[in-house]
């Protein structure tokens, strides 16, 4: 990886980078999104979706099926906000982080998800050369009362 990219990877401007869309489409031949609380008009992956502007921590997300790659800067708010609305009714959040299985948010709110994808490989985000240099895991919230799934996905 060069210094750039590493510079740019660990820096607050990663926080806007672009879900790769060659993994978006996988999942919407899962989960038909409709909304995306945590986009630019730039990467929206959904019809509806929410800027910094519009602060999609404020919003409820009930009946929606969420698709959230948060701001990595600030994961352990947008958890707690994914597991919070997942526990309304016809509400599912599917969230893009880095697996950080030693954080308070991870075993806060990640253990009690109903499934856990852990990608195989590195996702390249954006427009960057190189993969990330930290692995991913999507995390599926939901209400339900079932023993959460883990399970390793393609990327």
């Amino acid at each position: 990886m060069d210094k750039i990219t590493t510079k740019t990877m660990f820096s607050h401007k990663s926080d806007e980078w672009e879900t790769p869309n060659s993994f978006y489409r996988k999942l919407t031949g899962i989960w038909d999104f409709t909304l995306d609380p945590a986009a630019t008009i730039d990467n929206a992956k959904c019809k509806k979706f929410y800027t910094i502007d519009d602060d999609g921590l404020s919003k409820s997300w009930e009946g929606e099926t969420v698709f959230l790659n948060p701001p990595y800067s600030q994961s352990s708010i947008w958890i707690e906000k994914a597991y919070e609305e997942s526990q309304k009714e016809d509400t599912l959040v599917a969230v893009l982080i880095p697996s950080r299985t030693c954080t308070k948010y991870w075993h806060k709110y990640c253990m009690k998800a109903q499934e856990l994808h852990f990608i195989k490989g590195r996702l390249k985000f954006g427009n960057m050369t190189n993969s990330a240099p930290f692995p991913s895991v999507l995390v599926i919230f939901r209400k339900c009362v079932h023993t959460p799934s883990i399970y390793s996905m393609e990327k």
